[in-house]
């Protein structure tokens, strides 16, 4: 979602803020601005559209400064406008913002009839015109700012920048994250640690609450309750923070090429010597229930894990998607444990659901990609999932990663609760090492999906089908069209088929069917058949012993590797990703920054 950027530097910012900005494209946004303290004037610059609208502008239309902010904008409150691009400016400060500010229409109609007046539809115009009228107050910037944040509720990260303020930033975070870099005699805010580390590895995560006082000295750090609050600081990794594209057309097929990779690497680092080698905490002995959360891809991460911890571990599972958990008030057993998983670990909904379950729960859990972000930190233990930097907003790599992390746990649980013997897990651990080594044989499928891909781009409607843990696999199959190539499609559990959707089939709706030669080959291979018989064009995936049994009459079929059914879930996402990133190559679509999404979503 948008993207924050703030620079006290020793040279000219512009370029620097362009260029951090340029490092948060992957969030995805609809307009981008800067603004700058140039000899203590204050200026600023937007434009609609991607990044090189606005260097184009700043070529003709220069900046200076060596103070200065910068966004990414995606819209919440009013259209894609230069009007509501951010910064917004109002008199002497200028701010921007992640997130919504939720009484906004209160503050909008006292300052309206206090005489001030408005230009945007936005909620963050409403932030600098607050900030504004304490300054005409006679208050000081740090004032103004500390008195605007005890009046807005919402989430929200913002920075402030103000005319005669050369050596001034101030950085306000709750619900939305945000982190200071450090240099030397510089200083740096962002939003994300991908946008600081050309400049500085050493970053102070601000806490929910906490706003900070940034000079090129340092940084003053006060909580919620406006005391001083001391916070560590953490070097990053640079090396995980690239995001070149390493000669690839598309961040999304760097991605997909990588998971036999990441996927290696996630399983070296959780089993030793055979073994499973979790953190000592994670013991399931005694637990009665899993409460599991997320949005979009993560969801059906954890729809898949359903199975496993079920039919593996004989422990109950509830799935719920993250936006409307807490909503409904579930009960919680103080004897169940809850599970959060996120890619970015800042995903609003899910980290507000996480903050309900708090001391209700034995244990929280977070399967997450970004080991400093909101949700590992606020939970009782944190697994990383070790898919490296995922720029695309489509998942590849980290849904395969999150998988495999929670097959991981599926089996950890099913050992702690007598489920499997010391052979059985042996079976399943060989298993999994094996995995990297199939979605590299699967990855010799892209020419034959490539040709599919051309005839799907013309349909307007597809159909994905799949039964027990390969029915989540359809769901994503059919998100991930639908993000990326704009085909309406849908996912459906197969034998719900006749319940309905089936009065969808006809000979222009493709429907391809995900069905590994397992314990439910043949119930699915009748619901592909009621397609057929009702002139459907289904795509089977399926290994050869599957194709050779059912494939007569498909329209299409693709042999994948054959592969021990628990695995099934995992290797399925591969023919998943591939049709959909073709399908989208065929019609000409934006990969890696498809309309109207965002790839860390941090609003409500």
């Amino acid at each position: 979602m948008c993207g924050i950027i703030g620079v006290l530097g020793k040279h000219e910012v512009a370029p620097l803020l362009v260029e951090a900005l340029k490092r948060l494209e992957y969030r995805g946004y609809d307009s981008a601005g800067i603004a700058t303290v140039n000899n203590g004037t204050l200026g600023r610059r937007r434009a609609v559209g991607k990044l090189v609208n606005l260097s184009d502008l700043l070529v003709h239309d220069a900046l200076p400064g060596k103070s200065g902010i910068g966004h990414t904008r995606w819209a919440t409150h009013g259209a894609a406008t230069v009007a509501n691009a951010h910064p917004h400016q109002a008199g002497k400060v200028a701010v921007v913002h992640n997130g919504i500010i939720e009484n906004f229409k209160e503050l909008r109609d006292q300052l309206a009839a206090a005489g001030y007046s408005f230009e945007s539809q936005t909620d963050t115009e409403t932030v600098a015109i607050l900030t504004r009228s304490h300054l005409d107050a006679g208050m000081t910037p740090v004032e103004a700012a500390r008195e605007t944040l005890g009046r807005l509720r919402g989430a929200f990260a913002l920075c402030f920048l103000f005319e005669g303020e050369d050596d001034l930033i101030i950085a306000a975070r709750k619900g939305s994250p945000l982190a200071i870099g450090h240099g030397e005699g510089e200083m740096f805010v962002g939003s994300d640690a991908i946008a600081l580390a050309p400049m500085t590895d050493q970053v102070t995560y601000l806490e929910e609450g906490d706003w900070a006082v940034v000079t090129r000295q340092g940084v003053e750090i006060f909580d919620e309750s406006n005391r001083r609050a001391n916070r560590a600081t953490t070097r990053i990794a640079l090396e995980n923070t690239r995001i070149e594209k390493g000669g690839y057309k598309h961040f999304m097929a760097k991605e997909i090429a990588e998971q036999p990779v990441v996927l290696a690497d996630a399983i070296k680092n959780a089993v030793s010597g055979g073994a499973l080698n979790l953190p000592p905490e994670v013991d399931f002995t005694g637990v009665e229930r899993l409460t599991m959360v997320a949005c979009g891809t993560a969801y059906y991460a954890c729809v898949v894990a359903k199975y496993w911890f079920e039919q593996l571990a004989g422990l109950p599972v509830e799935v719920d998607v993250a936006s409307e958990f807490r909503y409904r008030e579930p009960p919680l057993s103080p004897n169940s444990w809850a599970v959060f998983v996120s890619q970015s670990g800042e995903t609003a909904d899910t980290l507000a659901a996480l903050r309900y379950c708090s001391e209700k729960v034995a244990k929280i859990v977070a399967v997450v990609n970004v080991r400093t972000s909101s949700i590992a930190r606020e939970s009782d233990i944190a697994l990383p999932i070790r898919a490296g930097v995922e720029v695309g907003v489509a998942s590849t790599k980290a849904f395969t990663c999150q998988l495999t992390m929670l097959a991981l746990l599926a089996l950890k649980a099913a050992k702690d609760r007598g489920r499997l013997s010391d052979a059985q897990l042996d079976q399943h651990i060989t298993d999994l090492s094996s995995l990297p080594g199939l979605i590299n044989q699967a990855m010799r499928i892209a020419p034959q999906v490539a040709e599919i891909a051309e005839e799907l781009s013309q349909a307007q409607d597809i159909l994905f089908l799949g039964r027990g843990p390969l029915y989540p696999l359809a769901l994503e199959g059919a998100l991930k069209l639908k993000e990326i190539s704009y085909i309406h499609a849908e996912g459906y559990a197969s034998g719900e088929l006749k319940h309905g959707p089936i009065a969808l089939i006809d000979a222009q709706v493709p429907v391809i069917v995900m069905a590994p030669r397992d314990a439910l080959f043949e119930k699915t291979v009748s619901n592909m058949q009621e397609v057929m018989a009702r002139h459907g064009k289904v795509l089977l995936l399926s290994d050869a012993a599957g194709i050779a049994e059912a494939g007569a009459g498909c329209w299409h079929t693709i042999a994948m590797p054959a592969v021990p059914d628990f695995l099934a879930p995992i290797l399925y996402a591969i023919p998943a990703q591939l049709l959909a990133y073709h399908t989208a190559i065929a019609k000409g679509t934006d990969v890696d920054q498809p309309r109207n999404l965002a790839k860390s979503v941090t609003v409500e």
